[in-house]
């Protein structure tokens, strides 16, 4: 078989390959998601990228930044009404693959608004918070945050200790919950808590008395994010507080769904961000007289880097037509979830490595992204759990 000549259009085609995006993956996506991924795209180039550096230094959220994310239609950008987007699926991804290929942290917030606040809000609320609270979390005029997580419970949600029992027609609320992205700046709280009927929702409210926040300092990951502790001392909520449509673990689940989805995508952008970096600086690192690129070494490990995002890329794009077409499963998100985060982490490290002694400084996103996705792999159902979720799936037998 003759080799390809150099001017031949099956040469030029490979020469034409995107690094970060072997499979083109961009040529699957319809007009709209390109545009949605460019509009982000622009976004965390423009106003992300040259403070984020500075922001994770000195454990900064960058508040600044929330009024562009809801300029541009991001908070809540898959729900129907209520001033949202109405995007769909592959195009959420996209929101959360460009943000996070920014940082993590700033993912986290987006994620954390619209997956685990606004949407059980919209799935599962009256229509009365429904007009209440979504416009308004849309805008970003409204922060929330979600408490299920509690100091003792990790892996285990349904071990919940915080409670909620009956006053008349209001409810008291008692406990604490931990580790709760956006925990001390948010004006709105969802919290799920144990009750006489079963795990049920509650919008609580800052304001509300006995209800309290505190920022968790000296966090060595997601430190361009918000991370806090609340607490509820006897703090009555009212009946029109109460989520109506959630009852048992399904509810705070499904949200859990919706999250897990968007960091299949967000976690590939991360990853794209450190081959990026590094494809650049060993382009330019002169060792023995020749550029690292040059070498067997290097070339094979940017190699693995590139195999590892393409897998994830495809697997969050199937992904996402499978949830826009309504045939999701929440193992299959478990699958990629798992897959993903694992391939971006291990990106992460290793691109950091090739870096050498300037992979410590944040001047480069490898340690930075290396960092965050320490937390990653973690919240959202840790790695362990989505392993047993797919054997579960695969056994009909559950082993938790």
């Amino acid at each position: 078989m003759s080799a390809l000549r150099p001017n031949s259009p099956q040469a030029s085609a490979s020469t034409e390959l995107d690094p970060v995006d072997l499979y083109a993956v961009r040529s699957m996506l319809s007009g709209e998601e390109q545009m949605v991924q460019d509009s982000v795209a622009k976004f965390v180039d423009d106003q992300v990228i040259p403070i984020i550096g500075d922001c994770f230094e000195h454990e900064r959220f960058p508040r600044e930044l929330v009024s562009s994310l809801a300029t541009l239609g991001l908070l809540g950008s898959s729900l129907e009404g209520y001033g949202c987007a109405g995007l769909n699926a592959v195009s959420y991804g996209l929101i959360c693959q460009e943000l996070e290929r920014g940082d993590s942290g700033l993912r986290s917030f987006v994620s954390v608004q619209s997956s685990l606040c606004m949407y059980p809000i919209h799935a599962f609320g009256s229509e009365e918070q429904k007009q209440q609270w979504l416009p308004r979390m849309a805008k970003g005029e409204v922060i929330a945050c979600f408490g299920l997580t509690e100091p003792h419970g990790g892996s285990d949600p349904a071990n919940m200790k915080t409670r909620a029992k009956r006053q008349g027609k209001d409810w008291v609320l008692s406990g604490a919950k931990m580790w709760i992205t956006n925990g001390s700046i948010a004006d709105l709280a969802v919290v799920w808590a144990q009750t006489d009927e079963g795990i049920r929702g509650f919008l609580v409210e800052k304001h509300f008395k006995g209800f309290s926040s505190a920022t968790i300092k000296h966090k060595m990951s997601l430190r361009a994010s918000v991370t806090g502790s609340l607490f509820f001392d006897s703090v009555v909520v009212p009946e029109a507080n109460m989520l109506p449509g959630a009852l048992g673990l399904k509810g705070p689940l499904s949200c859990l769904t919706q999250a897990r989805y968007g960091i299949a995508w967000g976690v590939t952008g991360a990853a794209q961000a450190c081959l990026k970096d590094v494809i650049d600086y060993t382009k330019t690192r002169i060792m023995f007289g020749k550029p690292l690129a040059a070498t067997q070494a290097i070339q094979i490990r940017l190699a693995e880097m590139a195999r590892k995002i393409t897998t994830s890329q495809m697997l969050s794009l199937q992904l996402g037509r499978l949830k826009d077409a309504g045939q999701l499963v929440p193992t299959q998100v478990s699958v990629a979830k798992w897959h993903n985060t694992r391939a971006a982490i291990e990106v992460a490290r290793d691109a950091r490595d090739v870096l050498g002694g300037a992979g410590i400084s944040v001047e480069y996103s490898p340690i930075r992204h290396a960092m965050n996705l320490e937390s990653v792999i973690t919240y959202e159902g840790t790695e362990t759990v989505h392993q047993l979720t797919v054997g579960r799936a695969l056994t009909g037998i559950s082993a938790f």
